[in-house]
This record gives structure tokens, sequence and C-alpha cells, in this order.
């Protein structure tokens, strides 16, 4: 599997040891050493669990024991797609100890993006819960089984009926195997896509690691600090920026929120004196109306962090003056780069910018289309190498040769400019992907799924502008004949497994697409219809 993956070259990697952002330091590692440190301390509270550091390692050992003796080994693959509990950590932590390496699925992903996952990654195991916001992953987990050969065990939290319960694993008697080395990889996480399906991006210990110790600093984590996770927990913003991870790593509690409502949120930091949390822009206007409305004791609230889509200046000047709290702004990617305004910085540069980079060595470029830098202070495409940015996905030699430069520079498809004090403001995409309130379309997935439809002619997805969720999706169709309805083709896509959150908001039907001026679909203009249309509304 490992041989799949593209590594640093040496020189840099010789570099980030000795500057020391690499410390040859596991996951497994950092859980032992949090035992050994304050054991007895709160580390992970849910709805049915309250589990101090020792409780977790005990669990973690419980679960990778019962997972070695179903022959789960290194370099395993495992889908893992959980809600915000517990056993989320606890499961992770058990395949870090194997080495085996989970797969973050999100709680909104069907039997089409699944399914893709096991097979890309030939996963031996798939984890999940046996229903979750009203939906059954069991039977889900029925449809996958069928599509993946190298897929032996599915394993359920709670009822997990014909498949096997997360707490009833045979335990293995015997020692454990070492665990595995901090340079290699640790797990895969999802792109966000803009052809085809997500590719999986491979982390390891070292440069995951050295992301999540910055940003707890960065951060100002500490052992007391209780980070509330409403967002997905698999997610890469939830995880490490500075995430559930991040704060495990500073010694700090972690409340993992199944119920994204802001009713319940809220209710969770006053109870639990949360310090900080993060949220997509979305959530924000809806929580700050929450708390208008409910008026929760909040005094323990010091820092939100607002990430994952641009986030406009005056919700953020709204957050600022209604909650009272410190707006962080947060600008990242599964691939690497993460950048944050920092908690000392001015109000205008927290309220208008994304923030810089995390670390010294992290290698920022603004560049035109022919990749020439840009002029300060104009919007250009972000390239970017670094200490925990990868050099490339997993198996996927063709995209890679397009996502990344020849000298290592990842492209990330985001357009920014950089202001003279090194903050990034984010412009927009130049890549063919929606950000429906962070959660990342490929417009070309899409596409094929609905060309996969007989009446389909030929059709094109595209970004519209939604005032709650930043972007919504709109696919233009050419049909066959007019008996086909927008309902026949949502109901197509959903037949097919396709996440819910990846069909289209609004289908428009007609006879031709506008051209580029080399006979290409002009994606620009459609954009500009579906607006037109909008505003006309």
């Amino acid at each position: 599997m490992l041989a799949h993956c593209t590594p640093w070259p040496a020189p840099f990697a010789a570099r980030y040891r000795r500057l020391g952002y690499w410390r040859g330091e596991t996951f497994t590692d950092v859980l032992d050493e949090r035992v050994r440190r304050h054991g007895e301390r709160l580390a992970v509270v849910s709805e049915n669990r309250r589990w101090t550091y020792r409780d977790l390692a005990m669990e973690a050992d419980r679960l990778a024991r019962g997972f070695h003796a179903l022959g789960i080994r290194r370099n395993d693959a495992v889908v893992v797609q959980l809600p915000n509990c517990a056993e989320f950590l606890a499961v992770l932590f058990a395949l870090f100890r194997l080495g085996a390496l989970p797969v973050f699925a999100l709680p909104p992903h069907r039997q089409f993006e699944i399914g893709h996952f096991c097979r890309h990654a030939e996963a031996v195991a798939y984890v999940v819960a046996d229903r979750h916001a009203g939906f059954d992953y069991r039977v889900l987990a029925r449809g996958v089984m069928g599509q993946a050969p190298s897929l032996r065990h599915v394993l359920v939290l709670g009822e997990a009926g014909e498949f096997l319960a997360l707490d009833r694993l045979p335990p293995w008697p015997g020692e454990l195997p070492p665990p595995p080395a901090a340079d290699e990889v640790a797990f895969f996480q999802l792109s966000g896509g803009s052809t085809g399906t997500p590719k999986l991006i491979p982390r390891t210990h070292d440069d995951y690691l050295y992301s999540i110790r910055a940003s707890a600093e960065i951060c100002g984590l500490d052992g007391d600090s209780v980070f509330l996770c409403v967002i997905p927990a698999g997610h890469n913003f939830a995880m490490s920026s500075p995430g559930s991870i991040g704060t495990l790593y500073a010694g700090g509690t972690v409340v993992l929120c199944a119920d994204p409502s802001p009713d319940a949120a809220l209710a969770w930091i006053e109870r639990e004196r949360v310090t900080i949390a993060a949220l997509v822009p979305p959530l924000v206007p809806v929580w700050l109306d929450a708390a208008a409305r409910l008026r929760p004791d909040l005094s323990s609230l010091k820092v939100l962090q607002v990430g994952g889509a641009r986030f406009d200046g005056e919700t953020a000047r709204r957050v600022v003056n209604e909650l009272g709290v410190t707006l962080q702004q947060v600008f990242g990617m599964a691939e690497g780069l993460v950048n944050y305004t920092r908690l000392d910085d001015p109000l205008d540069v927290v309220l208008h910018t994304q923030g810089r980079p995390i670390s010294p060595d992290d290698e920022v470029l603004v560049v035109d289309d022919d990749d020439r830098p840009v002029a300060e202070g104009e919007t250009g495409h972000l390239l970017t190498r670094g200490p925990y940015t990868i050099r490339g996905y997993y198996r996927a030699p063709e995209h890679n040769a397009r996502a990344f430069t020849p000298d290592g520079f990842y492209r990330t498809g985001d357009l920014v400019r950089r202001t003279p004090e090194g903050n990034l403001v984010v412009e927009g995409r130049a890549k063919d992907q929606i950000n429906r309130g962070g959660e990342k379309i490929a417009a070309e997935e899409v596409e094929h799924q609905l060309l996969a439809h007989a009446e389909v002619v030929d059709c094109a997805v595209v970004a519209m502008p939604d005032a709650y969720l930043g972007e919504k999706s709109c696919a233009f169709v050419i049909r066959r004949h007019e008996g086909v309805r927008a309902p026949d083709l949502v109901r197509f896509l959903r037949e097919r497994g396709l996440a819910t959150y990846k069909i289209p908001d609004r289908i428009e039907f007609v006879d031709r697409f506008p051209e580029t001026g080399v006979g290409k679909i002009s994606k620009k203009q459609l954009r500009l219809d579906i607006e037109a249309r909008l505003a006309a509304a």
C-alpha cells in the first residue's frame, strides 16, 4: 500500500527533522504520555460517556486487541464512519496502535462514496454506528459489502444485527505487535475533490502531529481547555485545527456533540464550561440568533473558530459584538497548509483576512495562470509546500501530475491575495468545485452520475449563490424528452447512493449550453445565468 504514497524528498525530510518539526512522535506515544502525566483528568465527554485519559487508553487498548484478533494488521485500511461520540476517538487510537490506517468518511457519505473508499484503499473493515440522524448505517453496510471484495468485517457501534458489535469483540490474548514508526502513514483524509470522487490523502504521524502541536500552541490550548466538537469529528478541521486531537495533545477536554443544532450545542457550552468551539460559516448566524433567543451562560467561551469556507466581514463582526469572544478565522485543507488569525491580531485582520500559515517553513506562492508570481496584493492561484503538506495523493499518479508542480508545490485551487503583513484573503476557487457550507462538491463527480441516466444527453453543474450556505449547486441538463423532470433525476441520484449534500439543489433544463471561444461549455456564463434567474425571482 505505502508504495503508492509520495514521500517528502530526503533533503526536505532531513530539514524538517533538524528544525524540530518532525520529532519522531506517534499518536500512540501521545496518548501514553498523556496517561502518564494526567491519567485521571477528564479527556472525552459525549452523550453517554465521560472518560478520563486512562479510560480512553483502556478502551483503545481493548479495541486494538479486538481488531487484532479479527486479523486487522499493520497497513490495513479501515473505513471509519462514526458520528461525534467518544468511541470515535477510541477507534482511532486503537487503529493507530496497530498501525492500521483509518479512512475518515463523513456521516453524509452513502453507498457510492463508501464503496469507492473501500475499493480504492482495499479496506478490510468498515466501522459504523447502527443509526444516526434517522439513517440506518447497517443497511448501507449491506450494500457496500457486495461492492468491495477486500471488505471482511463490518463493526457496529450499537445494535450490530448480522455484523460485529464494537463492545463485544473477542480479545487478543497475547502481546500486540510493536507500534508503527513516526514516519509511517497514520491515516487517510479525504480531499474536497474537483474531479471525480474524493482522493485519499496520506498523512504521517510526524507531519500531522507537527500541525497539531503548532496549532494547539497558536490557539492557546492547555490543560484547562475544553473544546466543543460540533462539526463532523472525522473532518480535518475538527481533528487538528487544533480540534479534538490538538485538545488531547494539550491535556484538555474534548466535548463531542452529536446533535449540531444550536440549542443542543449551546447547552453543551453552558453545561461543560466549553472554552473553544469551531464552526463552519453557515452555522454562525444560526448560533447567534439562538444565543439571543435562549440567552445561555456562555461566559466560559473564550474563542470561536470559523473555517471551512469564506466568512464575510459583517457576520464576523457580529460574533465579536454579540458573543463577546475572540474570533479566530481558520483557512486550511486536508492536504496540509493551515492558516490562522492569531488571538492577538488587530480586529481588522481578524474580521477581513483568513490568517497566516502555521510554520516558518510553509512556502506560499501566489501566481497567475502561467505560474508566474503576481504583484503583492493582487489575486492569484495559491500554491504551497511545507512540513505538513503532502507531496501526492494515494494511488493517483495522473491526478498528481496536475495537482502538484514538478518541484512539489501543491496547487490548492484557491484564489487568494496576500496582505503586506502576510495574511491571506480568500477570494474564491479556481477549481471546478462547489463549497456548500464547508462541504466540497466536485462538479465532475455529480455530472458523471447524471450522465448515467438514460434521458440525460449532457449536463453541467455549477455553483449558485446562497445567503445561508454561501454556495449551492445547480445542474443545467439537456434531456432527451420533456417527460423527465427534476424529481426524477433527484430520485435517480439518491438510488445510486450519492451523498445527499451532493445532489443538485436546483435543476434547470436547457436546449443548449453557452460555449467559450474554443467550443467548451462556458460554466462562467451558466453561473451568470443562474445568478440572473435567482435575482429575477
